[in-house]
C-alpha cells in the first residue's frame, strides 16, 4: 500500500520533494501504508492544471459533465469491498461498517448529485431577463478521515456536475479511500485538471491552498479551529468559504418516548466509535424517567463490543490516532474532576485490548451544560447525560452551546416535537429516529459552520450567479 505518487493534470506523478508518511492501522498501531506530503510546489501544480482545464470543463453540457460522473458512479459501486478494506486500515472502521454505512454514504450522494443535475436549471428565464448558474472556479476540497467517502463525494460530486476544476486534499490520517477514488475517476474518464489529489498536512498544502490566489472557493469539514484557520487566510483574496464544523447535538427525550430511545440513543452516539460531528452526544433526559434512563444507558455502554477494524461484526472500532485518543482520554479525566457520576467506562482501553487506540465506551451522569464535557465536542465514544422538568428548560440547554448542526427529539407528541423542532438552533433536526435522507441539505448554525451539502444545495454551493438582461435575450433570439 506504498502510494507516494499524487494525481494532477491527468497523471500520477511523484512529489516534487520526497517527505514520506506514514499512515498507521489504528487498530494495530502499526504503518500500514506510506504516502508522500506535498509541498506548496505541489499544490501549485494541481492547482495550475485545475485553472487551464476550467475554461472548457465550465463549458461543457450538463450531460458531458454527467457522463463521467455516472461511469464514476457505476465502478464506485463495484468496489465495494475495496473501499471498505481501505477505510478499516486508515481510519479504523469495523470493515462491515465500512462496507454498509461508510461505503452507502458514499454512493448515496454520488446518485443524489447525478440526479440534482439533471434537474436543475443552469438557466432561467425571469420575464425578459435570464439567470446563469455558472461554475464558481477552481475550488479546493480539504476532507476529514471520520467519514472518508461520505465527506470526499459530498465535495467531489457537485464541483464536478457544477462545472468547477477541482484540487483535493484528504486528510493525511485517512488518504488511502481517497487514492482509490481518484484511480477510478481516471478510469472514468474526465478530462485532464478537471480532477487534481494532493496528499499533504493542514499546515502546508492545506493552508497554502486556502490562500492561493489562483483558488476560488474552499470547501472544508473538520474541526472548528480549523475553519476559522482556514477563512482567516481566505480573506486576503475574498474567496468563497464553505465549512461543515464541528457539533455537540442534543438528544432531548421526553417522559412519552418509544421504549427504545435511550438504548438507540447510546448506540448513535457511539456509532464510528463517537467520531461523527452530528453524533447525538448530550442526552437530556426529562426527570421522569431520568434515573431509570442512567441505567439503561449504563447497560447498554457495557454490552457495547469493541476490537479491531479488521474483523467481522457488529462492534466499535479504534479511534482514528494516539493523539486523538489521548485527547479523549483527558476529556474523560475531565469530565471525572468536574464531579461528573462516571457510570460506564471511564479511562483506559477496554478490557484484553492492549494494542490500537481503542476507548471505552463512556457515560457521564448528573452533567450540568457548563461542565466543559458538556460544551467540548470531544469526537469519541463519550455521552453525557442531563435531566430537565420542562419543554423550555430542555430547549434552553440545547440551545445554549456555541455549535448547532444536528440536533435529536424523541416524543410521541407531534405536535410537541414541531414546537421544539422549529425552536431548536441547529441545521438539522432528526425526530424519533427517522434520518434525513440524501436529499436534504447537511449543516449547521454557529460555530457548525456555514453552506450546505448535499444534493440541490451541494450544486448551488459550487456555483455564481449571474443575471443577464433582457437586451441580450432578445438580440439572441431575433
Amino acid at each position: 500500500m506504498d502510494q507516494r505518487q499524487f494525481y494532477i493534470n491527468g497523471a500520477w506523478i511523484d512529489a516534487s520533494i520526497v517527505n514520506d508518511f506514514g499512515v498507521i492501522d489504528p487498530s494495530t498501531e502499526e504503518v500500514s501504508a506510506t504516502i508522500s506530503i506535498g509541498s506548496t510546489e505541489d499544490a501549485d501544480r494541481a492547482v495550475a492544471a485545475a485553472r487551464t482545464a476550467f475554461d472548457e470543463w465550465s463549458q461543457a453540457a450538463v450531460e458531458a459533465r454527467l457522463a463521467p460522473l455516472e461511469k464514476l458512479h457505476e465502478f464506485y459501486l463495484s468496489h465495494r469491498a475495496d473501499f471498505a478494506r481501505a477505510m478499516s486500515q486508515e481510519m479504523g472502521a469495523p470493515v462491515d461498517f465500512a462496507a454498509a454505512d461508510q461505503f452507502e454514504a458514499g454512493a448515496c450522494h454520488l446518485e443524489e448529485t447525478i440526479r440534482a443535475a439533471k434537474d436543475f436549471a443552469f438557466e432561467q428565464k425571469r420575464g425578459k431577463d435570464r439567470l446563469l448558474y455558472q461554475a464558481i472556479g477552481v475550488a479546493a476540497l480539504i476532507t476529514p478521515w471520520n467519514w472518508p467517502m461520505n465527506q470526499v463525494i459530498l465535495k467531489v460530486a457537485p464541483a464536478l456536475a457544477a462545472g468547477c476544476t477541482v484540487v483535493l486534499k484528504p486528510s493525511e490520517l485517512a488518504p488511502l479511500s481517497s487514492m482509490l477514488l481518484a484511480e477510478l475517476i481516471d478510469e472514468a474518464g474526465f478530462p485532464a485538471g478537471v480532477f487534481n489529489l494532493v496528499n499533504g498536512d493542514g499546515a502546508g498544502v492545506g493552508a497554502h491552498l486556502s490562500a492561493h490566489n489562483d483558488v476560488d472557493m474552499v470547501s472544508f469539514t473538520g474541526s472548528t479551529r480549523a475553519g476559522i484557520l482556514i477563512s482567516k487566510a481566505a480573506a486576503e483574496t475574498i474567496k468563497r468559504v464553505s465549512l461543515e464544523l464541528g457539533g455537540k447535538g442534543a438528544n432531548i427525550v421526553f417522559e412519552d418516548a418509544s421504549a427504545d430511545a435511550i438504548s438507540d440513543g447510546v448506540l448513535g452516539c457511539f456509532g464510528n466509535a463517537g467520531q461523527s460531528c452530528d453524533a447525538p452526544t448530550r442526552m437530556l433526559v426529562q426527570r421522569s424517567i431520568y434515573d431509570q434512563a442512567v441505567k439503561t444507558a449504563a447497560q447498554v455502554a457495557q454490552d457495547q463490543k469493541v476490537g479491531s477494524g479488521h474483523e467481522a461484526g457488529d462492534h466499535m472500532g479504534p479511534l482514528i490516532s494516539k493523539d486523538h485518543w489521548v485527547k479523549v482520554q483527558g476529556l474523560i479525566e475531565t469530565g471525572i474532576g468536574e464531579g461528573a457520576r462516571l457510570v460506564a467506562g471511564g479511562l483506559g482501553r477496554p478490557d484484553g485490548l492492549a494494542k490500537g487506540y481503542f476507548a471505552k465506551p463512556t457515560v457521564f451522569a448528573d452533567v450540568n451544560n457548563q461542565m466543559e464535557i458538556a460544551r467540548q465536542e470531544v469526537f469519541g465514544p463519550v455521552l453525557v447525560m442531563i435531566p430537565f422538568d420542562t419543554e423550555e428548560e430542555a430547549i434552553a440547554i440545547a440551545n445554549d452551546t456555541p455549535y448547532g448542526l444536528g440536533n435529536y427529539i424523541q416524543t410521541q407528541d407531534s405536535a410537541r416535537a414541531d414546537r421544539v423542532a422549529r425552536r431548536l438552533r441547529s441545521g438539522m433536526v432528526t425526530i424519533n429516529g427517522d434520518y434525513l435522507g440524501a436529499d436534504m441539505p447537511f449543516g449547521g448554525f454557529k460555530q457548525s459552520g456555514s453552506g450546505r451539502e448535499g444534493s440541490v444545495w451541494g450544486l448551488e454551493d459550487f456555483l455564481e450567479v449571474k443575471a443577464v438582461s433582457g437586451n441580450t435575450w432578445l438580440r439572441l433570439i431575433r
